[in-house]
């Protein structure tokens, strides 16, 4: 059975905006830009301490890359990157982001359609997976487990869920997976997981989409004030951090229904 309507993620992600909250499914909140400056630059630092003992003298492959923000970050500590990008919408952005550097190659493809030539000290997926049947996902990963040079990684940054899987349908198909069921389809790709990490940054700001979308449904459209409230809640997300993260976990409180983790992924050993 389908979990994901590709003509309707195609048709999204044509239609996202090119800021730094597009990409973020941050828009419409009332967040400043800045949230998603914030965002992408403490995801960076836990990045970087996922990456050691990655050979900075290799390739990267950024797939589904969307405006490049995180082929850029990788253009300055690998020696070369390829950022393949499927929308035609945020792949104009990619190009204008990724004009200052001689040493990334753009490519307007469809991720499933892409086939990579030579091997790769990191391949990174932000966010892809859960846009692709799990037949998909077992195939792309096999496909590029391939193309790993010896000790080079897969890092996937994915939304996950605690419980069962969470499929979304109507204008926006997209399939939310337990660290559980990431771990089997990972598996079934001929992969080992090497570290899960949860992305704080990532959860602190959900907190925040979530309680505005409470905010919006209690809210009649006149008086929502979103300039006002998101930037209230954001900021107030922000003072309140690290320690608010532990109170839904002091209550045992599901509360964002949405997470993140990054996970490291390494070739299993078929000789063992």
């Amino acid at each position: 059975m389908s979990e994901i309507n590709p003509t309707l993620v195609s048709r999204y992600f044509e239609g996202v905006k090119t800021s730094i909250l597009g990409p973020y499914m941050m828009d419409g909140y009332g967040f400043p830009n800045s949230a998603g400056d914030y965002r992408f630059k403490a995801e960076t630092q836990i990045v970087e301490s996922l990456l050691n003992g990655v050979d900075r003298d290799g390739a990267v492959l950024d797939l589904g890359c969307g405006v490049g923000y995180w082929a850029e970050a990788f253009a300055q500590e690998f020696s070369s990157v390829v950022a393949v990008e499927g929308s035609a919408n945020l792949y104009d952005a990619l190009v204008t982001r990724c004009l200052p550097y001689p040493n990334i190659q753009s490519v307007h493809s469809n991720v499933l359609r892409f086939q990579p030539k030579g091997d790769f000290s990191l391949t990174f997926l932000g966010g892809l997976l859960m846009y692709l049947d799990e037949d998909d996902v077992v195939g792309l990963l096999g496909n590029l487990k391939k193309h790993l040079k010896p000790g080079g990684i897969i890092l996937c940054r994915e939304s996950t869920v605690r419980g069962d899987t969470l499929s979304l349908t109507g204008d926006y198909s997209v399939v939310y997976r337990s660290i559980e069921n990431y771990r089997r389809i990972f598996k079934n790709s001929g992969l080992a997981v090497r570290v899960i990490e949860q992305n704080e940054p990532y959860v602190l700001l959900q907190m925040g989409c979530e309680l505005m979308d409470k905010w919006k449904a209690l809210t009649p459209k006149p008086f929502q004030m979103l300039p006002l409230m998101g930037r209230l809640a954001y900021w107030g997300l922000r003072a309140m951090n690290p320690w608010i993260l532990n109170v839904p976990k002091t209550f045992e409180t599901p509360f964002p229904i949405l997470e993140n983790h990054f996970f490291v992924l390494e070739a299993i050993d078929q000789t063992e």
